[in-house]
């Protein structure tokens, strides 16, 4: 695909990219795929979806008590614990803001490790990564920002996302269905949306703006951005992921750089014969 030749352009030392196809057909790539990057808040996908094999195995139930008093693996799940962004410190009654909250994801590593008696990190590895053939991906520390891994691997991820074998499609679409409509909240990096739509542990575009996917994205876009300069949308319109990873933090650049990437990869992905 000659659209992910864009990233040459960005004002990064290093960035890799590929496109995949519901079908698991990857349209394309550029750069050093097989590079291990950190993911910063790209890890949080990863971990939901750890979540929910947990959830699928009975080990936990997504309405359980999970964080602060009041609070489900659902609010974690969906950011409305009431948590602060980075502090185990509660600010809100669950369910009543959506507020992102890195600490609401490691309170969730916390509470799957004690459900299944196996540590996070660990769990994630033999539920999720070794499933997929994702060898180059690891997590050593917060579930909420520390995964490393690569464009291949991630690649792998985003294929499951769109044709799941490790969990029931019902319970992807669910993951992908927005948990407490209408509520307000700030997305980092882009400010106050209303309203500030997730599911569980995947943001959900709807109209969102301004927005880091393109605007030409399907409102059913869900995916996540991290801190490190990566990102992973899945556009369901498009019968297709994408996927971004660099070694720039996030900034004034991305937010310029990646709508217009994104809108060229869909184009292409439209044209005849993309």
């Amino acid at each position: 695909m000659q659209s992910l030749a864009m990233i040459e352009n960005w004002p990064v030392p290093a960035a890799a990219a590929a496109v995949v196809r519901a079908d698991g057909t990857v349209t394309g790539s550029y750069g050093p795929v097989e590079r291990r990057f950190p993911l910063a808040s790209v890890t949080k996908p990863l971990v939901a979806y750890a979540v929910l094999v947990a959830y699928e195995e009975g080990a936990v139930e997504l309405d359980e008590p999970a964080g602060p008093e009041g609070s489900t693996v659902r609010h974690l799940l969906a950011h409305t614990s009431g948590l602060a962004y980075d502090e185990h410190r509660v600010t809100a009654p669950p369910g009543t803001r959506r507020l992102y909250s890195n600490a609401g994801f490691e309170a969730l590593g916390d509470h799957i490790a004690k459900a299944t008696d196996i540590p996070f990190g660990e769990y994630l590895r033999e539920a999720v990564l070794e499933p997929l053939g994702m060898t180059s991906t690891t997590l050593d520390g917060s579930p909420a920002r520390d995964g490393v891994s690569t464009v291949d691997d991630l690649v792998a991820f985003a294929a499951e996302l769109q044709a799941p074998r490790l969990l029931d499609p019902r319970t992807v679409l669910e993951a992908m269905t927005v948990v407490h409509p209408g509520l307000a909240g700030i997305l980092p990096g882009y400010g106050q949306q209303k309203p500030n739509d997730w599911g569980l542990g995947f943001e959900i575009r709807d109209s969102k703006s301004p927005h880091w996917t393109g605007g030409s994205s399907s409102p059913r876009t869900f995916g996540h951005f991290g801190q490190s300069g990566t990102f992973l949308w899945v556009d369901p319109d498009a019968g297709a992921a994408c996927v971004a990873l660099t070694d720039r933090d996030f900034g004034p650049w991305a937010v310029e750089a990646w709508p217009l990437f994104t809108d060229a990869v869909l184009a292409e992905l439209r044209s005849p014969g993309g």
